[in-house]
């Protein structure tokens, strides 16, 4: 089962609870869908945190973590999906997203000479940033709702699996 899985992987949430620089979150700390591996926290952390996987800001743990206080879904997994935009996976996504919006906008391709390297980001940053944010935008929404309904589909398909397995051991006895 999932929870199993990913349970392996979390850290105690007694362990953060008494960390000192959570501690300006209070009562809100304890809520239990925020430790909770249910198929409803699970699903609203993935949704939150590849949706803020997209968002290209320096600041995107701290949002996630935010959507989950405010969605009630698991803290740590929402906030570890945020790593997917690590710097090796970055670039070939913000790229890819800056595709996406060009697409939606339609608008041309850049020339063959563009570069696609910081330089020449900052320097052109007045004719991709609507391409790149929407690109960003739709991608996090495609993915959001995508992570959400997998893994609420991964989970039923892996407890009803359990319950056959169970059905059939107890047909043997």
């Amino acid at each position: 089962m999932p929870k199993k899985l990913i349970k392996k992987y979390l850290p105690d949430p007694e362990t953060l609870k008494k960390n000192k620089n959570l501690q300006f979150l209070g009562d809100r700390l304890h809520e239990p869908n925020l430790w909770h591996l249910n198929r409803r926290s699970v699903a609203t952390a993935f949704a939150i945190g590849l949706f803020c996987a997209w968002i290209p800001t320096p600041g995107q743990m701290a949002i996630a973590a935010a959507g989950a206080f405010y969605f009630r879904g698991n803290l740590p997994i929402s906030v570890a999906l945020v790593w997917i935009t690590n710097p090796l996976t970055m670039p070939p996504m913000f790229y890819f997203a800056y595709f996406i919006g060009l697409i939606f906008l339609a608008q041309p391709a850049p020339s063959a000479d563009f570069e696609f390297s910081l330089e020449s980001m900052m320097s052109g940053l007045g004719d991709i940033w609507q391409p790149f944010l929407l690109g960003c935008l739709i991608l996090g929404i495609v993915s959001a709702v995508l992570g959400y309904f997998g893994i609420k589909g991964f989970w039923r398909y892996s407890v009803s699996k359990q319950w056959l397995s169970r059905k059939k051991k107890n047909a043997e006895k």
